[in-house]
């Protein structure tokens, strides 16, 4: 629920890894969690802090473990989701190793400094594992993608036939836009997979690697209908925390409110979304009549089990071995 692919951390070569690896990964990471950190800061400043604690002090433990459990279901779905891309590309496995993966790469973003640590780990584990590193990235890139479309989907969809609050056109149109564009681009998909040939030799492997995902896109379409239904489980979880906060909201409002404000919270400029994600439920719920010291708390407080999910991946963390390079393809099977 809640991150973007990675090609470079996950590079075949040694040489290739060190040229892509960013100059400055702690800085980077510094300067992400500091913008998150201090937008948060402004909130709380500017909208007085003491309410806001005050609010979270309410939240009922039943319903913060549910909202926590219901996110680590969707993270379980997440990993069939990648077994079912990684296929396309003749990469098979277990359910449980890509299980296994999803959980160690969920841990690894909350640690590892830069964005992409989490996919760069998954990538490098599965490929290993098989022996076909470019084409474990390749479902990396394609699971982040198809993510990222469903959430654009859904916002659309909802801000189209849900927008009861009602949210204004400013939201609402480019919301829809946005969703319009995603369709056309994978519409338009198997045409840019035939322009791969004409691209730029340094564009063209990776091009090759993505080709079976943009020859046929109809074969993403069970991902992207499990991805739907993870973005309504994630407008689920934050109902269920608003409840536990004595907030009366309805659902459909988290079902149009919720993934509008994903779409900003992908964007890769804070920690998981820090900051970026309690603006945006400030505005768009504060719009649905939320008050805006309730919308900055629940913000805080689904950051908070979204981490708390995240430390749960140090279980897979600790006891998934490391697979050596070669992986099965070493070890003589198919």
């Amino acid at each position: 629920m809640n991150q973007s692919p990675s090609t470079e951390q996950a590079a075949s070569t040694p040489a290739v890894a060190s040229a892509a690896r960013p100059a400055h990964p702690y800085r980077a990471f510094a300067m992400r969690a500091g913008l998150g950190v201090a937008v948060v800061a402004v909130l709380l400043w500017h909208y007085d802090a003491r309410p806001i604690f005050r609010i979270l002090s309410r939240e009922r433990p039943a319903c913060f473990a549910a909202a926590v459990a219901l996110y680590l279901a969707g993270q379980a779905m997440c990993a069939y989701r990648w077994q079912i891309l990684a296929a396309i590309p003749k990469v098979h496995g277990r359910y449980c190793e890509f299980l296994a993966y999803t959980f160690l790469g969920m841990f690894t973003n909350l640690f590892v400094p830069g964005l992409l640590g989490g996919d760069a780990a998954r990538s490098v584990y599965l490929g290993r594992r098989h022996g076909r590193m470019g084409e474990a990235i390749a479902s990396v890139v394609a699971d982040r993608g198809v993510g990222l479309i469903s959430l654009f989907w859904l916002a659309a969809i909802a801000a189209m036939f849900l927008n009861f609050a009602p949210l204004p056109r400013s939201v609402i149109t480019p919301t829809v836009v946005v969703g319009a564009i995603a369709m056309a681009g994978f519409l338009a998909s198997p045409l840019v997979a035939r322009l791969i040939h004409l691209m730029p030799r340094s564009m063209r492997r990776a091009g090759g690697l993505i080709a079976p995902y943009l020859h046929n896109p109809a074969a993403l379409i069970p991902a992207i209908a499990l991805s739907i239904v993870l973005q309504i489980g994630l407008a689920v979880c934050q109902y269920i925390l608003a409840a536990g906060l004595g907030l009366a909201a309805p659902l459909s409002l988290f079902i149009l409110c919720v993934p509008i404000a994903n779409v900003f919270a992908s964007l890769p400029l804070t920690l998981n979304g820090l900051g970026i994600r309690e603006s945006a439920y400030l505005v768009l719920f504060g719009m649905a009549g939320m008050r805006k010291e309730d919308a900055i708390a629940l913000g805080l407080l689904w950051f908070a089990a979204t981490m708390v999910g995240g430390l749960t991946g140090a279980i897979a963390f600790v006891t998934t071995p490391a697979p050596v390079a070669g992986g099965e393809a070493g070890a003589g099977s198919a």
